[in-house]
């Protein structure tokens, strides 16, 4: 069965953006950039929020860019025929390959985990993972740490009543000294 991941980059105090809605101090140096081209390789499709999408629809027409070096190009050249479902109450059409979700967050994943697919289910947005964790759908979290508070802000884990177990899987600590924590959930 197909995994589901939530993978971001949060502040030491826990936030993937600032109080200010800001996320400058998340630019990744080659190192972290590569580690996250690594993970988007075993991504079969890739569940976003409105707010992520549209973050990242830059990658959609990156590789028309003639100032981006060659792991920027890997990226896009991995991302833009990546499968992405949004999710989103506001959008009436998406762009690229991407379709808006047909159901709610639980049933798109049941689906996806039932199709007969290659690659983890990624799933990006705050909001958006929260509602899965919430529904107990997230198997891994993934979290690349950065030296950094910013005093509130979006945080990555959803606040909700619920304990939850996790088992570590991996650490890695970069030369820029983020640190990778990838957590799967203790069932």
């Amino acid at each position: 069965m197909r995994s589901v991941t939530y993978s971001m980059n949060i502040s030491l105090d826990g936030y993937i953006v600032g109080p200010d809605g800001g996320f400058d101090w998340t630019a990744p140096d080659e190192e972290v950039f590569r580690s996250w081209i690594d993970e988007i390789r075993e991504v079969g499709v890739h569940l976003l929020g409105r707010r992520l999408y549209e973050t990242m629809l830059y990658w959609e027409t990156a590789d028309q860019d003639p100032s981006l070096d060659d792991s920027r190009l890997e990226w896009a050249a991995i991302w833009k025929p990546l499968p992405k479902v949004v999710f989103s109450t506001t959008l009436s059409a998406v762009q690229g390959h991407a379709r808006l979700a047909s159901g709610g967050l639980a049933e798109e994943i049941e689906r996806l985990r039932a199709e007969q697919a290659e690659g983890d289910i990624a799933i990006g947005g705050a909001a958006l993972a929260a509602e899965a964790a919430a529904l107990d759908l997230i198997d891994e979290y993934r979290a690349r740490v950065y030296p950094v508070l910013v005093g509130g802000g979006t945080p990555f884990f959803p606040q909700h009543e619920r304990r939850v177990d996790l088992e570590l899987v991996e650490t890695h600590t970069f030369r820029s000294k983020v640190v990778y924590l990838r957590y799967r959930v203790a069932r």
